[in-house]
C-alpha cells in the first residue's frame, strides 16, 4: 500500500454508530449487538470496524519534495494568491513561513493547527496537501536571486488577462479528496497569514470526486476533452528530468505555471462532434489520437486521409502542443472551475491550467508560443489569469518550506 493511501492509525473520535452499539453490548450481549449494527448499516459490525476509509488516508508532508505536486491529483483544489503587507521583511518571512509549516504539516495528517478553534474539523485528511510557492516580489523581500523564468510569461496574443487573476507574490495550493476538508485548512492558514499578507485572488477547482473513475484515469475538461494524456509518470527518471530543479535554493523543487482559461462553452455547443475532434486532435470517446486506437498511442502527424489531407490538422490542440523535443515537456496538473455566471450569461467556467516544469522558459513557453500563433482551440479558450511560482522543495521535520532561500 502506498504511504499516500495509508489510513491513518489511532482514530478515537466516537459516533452515534458507536454509542448505540455500546448501549446495545452492555445491555443485550455481544451477538444481539452485531444484530443491531447489521440493522443500523447493513454490514456486520467487523467489517465497519476493519473498512477503510478514504477521508482517513494522509499524504506525507515532509520530505525531500513538497507534496502536491507528483502526488495523483485529488478531487478538488483551492489555489490562492496573495501579497506581502509592505512591513513583512525577511525576518518576517521566515516567522511566516515556520508557521505556516507546522500547521499544514498538521493538518495533512488529520491534526489539528495549534490555534484550530475547531479541531473537530481536521479530522479527515482525505489525502490533503499544501504545497506553497514564491512569486518575484517574495524573493526579491528575501534578498535572494531568483531563477530566471521567475518573471510573468510574456504577452501572448490570444491573452485578455484580468489583474484579478494574476500574479502574486505567494501562492499557497490545497487539495484533498473531500471539499471540507480544503475548505478548513484553507481558512486555518490564512489566519496564519493575514498578519503577513492579503489575499490577492482565490481560484476553486474540481475533478471528479474520488471513487468515480478508476486510479489512474486521464482528467477531463468541460469541453469533455482528455486533459494530460502525456503526462509522465511520477517516479521516474522522465518525470524527475521534467520536473525537479537541479541548482540553488530551488533544487529539489519546481516552477509552477497557473493559467486561468476561460472556455466558450454555448460556441462550443455549436461545433458539431467532428469538428471538436479535428480541433483537439483526438477523439472525445477516449481520447486516442485521430490516428489511433488508444489514448496512449502515438499521433501519426504524416498520415493522410483518402483525398490527401492530414488526419490530425497542423491546427489541431495536440500538433501545435507536441515536439519530437525531449526538452519541451511539462506535467500537467489542472482543474476545471465553474463560477456563478453573470447576468444574460448561462456558464461562466473554464480550466485553471497548473503546469510544473524544471525551466519555464526552456519547457513551457515554446509550446504557449506555438499554441499561441496557430491553434483552433483558440476560438473557443480566452486565457484571463496567469501567474509564475517557484515552488521550493519539501524541509525535513522540524524545518520549515522556504528555509534554502531565507534561513
Amino acid at each position: 500500500m502506498s504511504a499516500d493511501r495509508t489510513p491513518r492509525p489511532g482514530r478515537l473520535a466516537s459516533t452515534r454508530r458507536q454509542f448505540l452499539l455500546g448501549g446495545a453490548v452492555a445491555g443485550l450481549g455481544a451477538a444481539a449487538a452485531v444484530g443491531a449494527d447489521l440493522a443500523i448499516n447493513g454490514r456486520p459490525a467487523s467489517d465497519a470496524a476493519t473498512a477503510a476509509l478514504n477521508g482517513d488516508a494522509v499524504v506525507p508532508f515532509y520530505g525531500e519534495h513538497q507534496a502536491g505536486v507528483a502526488t495523483p491529483a485529488q478531487a478538488h483544489a483551492v489555489f490562492v494568491a496573495l501579497d506581502l503587507r509592505p512591513e513583512t521583511d525577511r525576518a518576517a518571512l521566515i516567522r511566516m513561513m515556520t508557521v505556516v509549516t507546522d500547521d499544514a504539516a498538521r493538518l495533512t495528517q488529520g491534526v489539528a493547527a495549534l490555534a484550530d478553534s475547531e479541531p473537530e474539523l481536521a479530522t479527515v485528511p482525505a489525502r490533503l496537501t499544501v504545497t506553497f510557492g514564491f512569486g518575484p516580489g517574495l524573493v526579491a523581500r528575501a534578498g535572494g536571486d531568483g531563477p530566471g523564468w521567475l518573471r510573468p510569461l510574456e504577452a501572448f496574443g490570444i491573452d485578455r488577462l484580468e489583474e484579478r487573476w494574476s500574479g502574486g507574490d505567494l501562492l499557497v495550493q490545497l487539495a484533498a479528496d473531500d471539499a471540507f476538508t480544503v475548505a478548513h485548512a484553507h481558512r486555518m492558514l490564512l489566519k496564519d497569514l493575514r498578519s503577513f499578507a492579503t489575499v490577492r485572488w482565490t481560484q476553486t477547482g474540481f475533478r471528479r470526486a474520488y471513487g468515480s473513475e478508476p486510479a489512474g484515469t486521464t482528467m477531463r475538461n468541460l469541453f469533455g476533452q482528455v486533459d494530460g494524456s502525456t503526462n509522465a509518470k511520477p517516479g521516474t527518471a522522465e518525470f524527475d528530468a521534467q520536473v525537479w530543479a537541479g541548482e540553488g535554493w530551488i533544487a529539489g523543487g519546481t516552477s509552477m505555471v497557473v493559467r486561468r482559461t476561460a472556455m466558450d462553452l454555448d460556441k462550443w455547443d455549436r461545433l458539431d462532434r467532428g469538428g471538436r475532434e479535428q480541433s483537439v486532435g483526438r477523439t472525445l470517446a477516449n481520447g486516442a489520437p485521430l490516428t489511433g486506437v488508444d489514448e496512449n498511442d502515438e499521433p501519426d502527424f504524416a498520415a493522410l486521409n483518402r483525398i490527401g489531407f492530414p488526419i490530425i490538422p497542423e491546427f489541431s490542440h495536440i500538433r501545435r502542443s507536441r515536439t519530437d523535443d525531449p526538452k519541451q515537456r511539462i506535467f500537467r496538473r489542472g482543474y476545471n472551475y465553474d463560477a456563478a455566471p453573470a447576468d444574460g450569461q448561462i456558464s461562466d467556467s473554464g480550466l485553471i491550467f497548473v503546469s510544473f516544469q524544471a525551466d519555464v522558459d526552456t519547457q513551457f513557453l515554446p509550446i504557449q508560443r506555438r499554441l499561441d500563433a496557430l491553434d483552433l482551440l483558440n476560438e473557443w479558450t480566452t486565457p484571463i489569469g496567469s501567474a509564475v511560482f517557484a515552488i521550493p522543495p519539501g524541509c525535513a521535520e522540524g524545518g520549515f518550506v522556504g528555509e534554502t532561500l531565507l534561513a
